[in-house]
């Protein structure tokens, strides 16, 4: 199964100040919406206080899509280092609206469809940051399979990937505020996030059908433009047009091993036999609230439980990532990483400037 990444940065001052320069960036690498960067690309996202950062290709292997990944981070710190500093984390801990802005090179009649219709000046649009996993399927059945095992996997991911415990420089009280703001951002139209967790897919018509209902009201609010299979803002959703199943539950992590680790786990499961997993939406939505709220903390003899099903099928070049992820259900996801030190330290500059070394360097974030 061949899989794909997708991971948002924000760009900083080298005091980790947010900068909404994503095009003059772009621009320097004479790119318009996307520009090379070693052996991955550079992109455009919505707030121009965001980069996203993608592989060549997608990767039969996690190793070869972390050593895309990895240089291309390395190549932007090499070529923007005096200038720029990146930071993961599923949200800038720091920034306030005022601080960013929204990309305006082109696409301008989408975002003026989305702010009309939902109103993008909120931290749901212009304060997130996700790590985005796409996984390849072939055929119908496939596709089924592989959305309704993900769909099981929502709340485990989310509570063993939240990252984003603070919000305008103060903590929030939940472990996961990016999925807070973005369950909301878009409650015009309540299909197209439907809570995070979707319903038990049957066929592709049946997904095809969720679509529509999106699309008619849609176009009863006058935005047609959005009627497009990128619209659905579900935790896991399927993209037709490169066939594959794309997770957009997951925080952004603070280096790429980490992230690559999380991609390691969910290969590692789709292996296993996920029959046993919860499939009831009413009790996936309650656990991935508790996730939310506590990250890792709250499901932890249940991630226990899938960490050694992962061990038992992963692959041996995903085995060495998967000590990471154990590491996160015993001691914490990132998020209680970050408030450990932040009740140790009061200091959150400190804590920011730490993890985006991480990114620099590679390394995961340890707290003390």
């Amino acid at each position: 199964m061949l899989i794909g990444t997708e991971h948002e940065y924000s760009i900083n001052s080298p005091e980790l100040c947010p900068r909404p320069e994503s095009d003059r960036i772009l621009a320097e690498l004479r790119g318009s919406s996307w520009a090379p960067s070693g052996c991955a690309e550079l992109g455009k996202e919505l707030q121009k206080t965001v980069i996203e950062v993608v592989p060549h290709h997608p990767a039969s292997s996690i190793r070869e899509l972390d050593s895309m990944v990895s240089r291309g981070v390395w190549s932007f710190s090499r070529r923007f280092g005096g200038r720029y500093r990146l930071l993961g984390l599923g949200m800038h801990p720091s920034l306030r609206l005022t601080e960013t802005a929204v990309w305006d090179q082109e696409e301008e009649e989408l975002y003026a469809a989305y702010d009309r219709i939902f109103g993008l000046s909120q931290h749901g649009w212009l304060n997130i940051q996700s790590l985005q996993v796409n996984l390849e399927y072939a055929g119908e059945e496939s596709l089924v399979c592989l959305f309704n095992s993900l769909r099981s996997l929502l709340p485990y991911l989310v509570a063993v990937s939240a990252a984003s415990p603070f919000f305008e420089g103060e903590p929030s009280g939940s472990m996961d505020s990016r999925l807070l703001f973005y369950r909301e951002n878009q409650r015009q139209v309540p299909q197209i996030c439907n809570g995070i967790v979707p319903g038990l897919l049957h066929s592709r018509d049946e997904y095809l059908s969720w679509l529509e209902g999106m699309y008619r009201d849609l176009r009863s609010r006058e935005g047609s433009v959005l009627c497009k299979e990128w619209v659905a803002s579900y935790g896991v959703i399927v993209r037709f047009s490169r066939p594959c199943v794309e997770l957009k539950v997951m925080d952004e992590q603070e280096c790429v091993a980490s992230d690559m680790a999380l991609c390691a786990f969910i290969r590692a499961l789709l292996r296993a036999d996920l029959s046993g997993l919860e499939s009831d939406r009413r009790a996936l939505l309650d656990m991935t609230g508790q996730a939310i709220a506590r990250g890792a903390d709250a499901l932890r003899p249940e991630l226990f439980r899938l960490l050694r099903m992962a061990e038992r099928h992963a692959a041996p070049g995903e085995r060495p990532y998967l000590s990471l992820i154990g590491e996160r259900i015993a001691g914490g996801s990132l998020a209680e990483l970050l408030m450990d030190d932040w009740r140790d330290s009061r200091d959150l500059p400190a804590i920011m400037d730490k993890a985006a070394t991480c990114l620099s360097e590679n390394t995961p974030y340890r707290p003390g």
